[in-house]
């Protein structure tokens, strides 16, 4: 109960936050308060119609089939990702993410992260490795107190470490779901192994949770790019 508990607060919490930031971020980019309320309602409700969709699949052992020819899983994680930074390119979103203010207001959803405890849980209850459960309950903790702390004492410079560390951490943990079970040759000879990742209520972490903190890091780090590169640039001299 307590696993279900967190992983849905963290299914649920997390496009939530990033809806509350792109409504925040609507003034500095233009739009009015009711245009603003209406992206972030859209956008909360869409992620939301997503993680309903993909709790069915996962119902229906669509991620957990091992005679499956089609690693629905990795489908399903790496679409909603795709999806998402496809999604922050239309004109509206593409708009606030570039106006001033945003190279903060994405680190607030990933706070989030300190749910990771519940790989933690995971681990004692028996349902997941240690080997697995350790850097990724633990990674996520800390990026969890990490952007709280960013958002107090924000910098170019530890924003951009935030990201790439952050991004990191989801590289690992992916990394070493696959090894340890969820793919289809595991490398690691774990005991449990990580294929309860793809049941319920935990299989709602990689294919809802994890795309979208994934595409808010990519997108952080591409706004502070521009930003670093328009603040090195020279000033033009105009003569006359």
């Amino acid at each position: 109960m307590v696993m279900w508990v967190l992983v849905l607060v963290g299914a649920v919490a997390t496009p939530s936050v990033a809806a509350v930031a792109l409504y925040r971020g609507g003034p500095a980019a233009g739009l009015s308060p009711r245009r603003s309320a209406g992206v972030a309602v859209l956008v909360g409700v869409v992620w939301g119609a997503w993680v309903v969709a993909s709790a069915a699949l996962a119902a229906n052992d669509v991620y957990h089939d091992p005679d499956a020819v089609v690693p629905w899983l990795g489908v399903a994680a790496l679409g909603a990702l795709v999806a998402a930074l496809l999604a922050a390119r239309t004109p509206v979103l593409a708009r606030i993410l570039a106006a001033s203010g945003t190279t903060t207001r994405p680190a607030w959803p990933h706070a989030v992260r300190v749910l990771g405890v519940l790989f933690l849980i995971a681990m004692v209850q028996g349902t997941l490795p240690a080997v697995f459960a350790l850097p990724a309950g633990l990674g996520d903790m800390a990026i969890g107190v990490a952007a709280l702390l960013l958002a107090r004492r924000w910098s170019r410079r530890r924003a951009i470490w935030f990201n790439v560390f952050g991004l990191l951490d989801l590289v690992v943990a992916v990394t070493l779901g696959l090894l340890g079970g969820l793919a289809t040759h595991p490398v690691l000879a774990v005991s449990p192994s990580t294929a309860a990742m793809s049941l319920l209520p935990l299989a709602l972490i990689p294919t809802t949770v994890v795309p979208l903190d994934a595409a808010l890091h990519v997108l952080s780090l591409a706004r502070l790019r521009r930003a670093t590169r328009s603040a090195t640039l020279p000033v033009p001299v105009v003569s006359g």
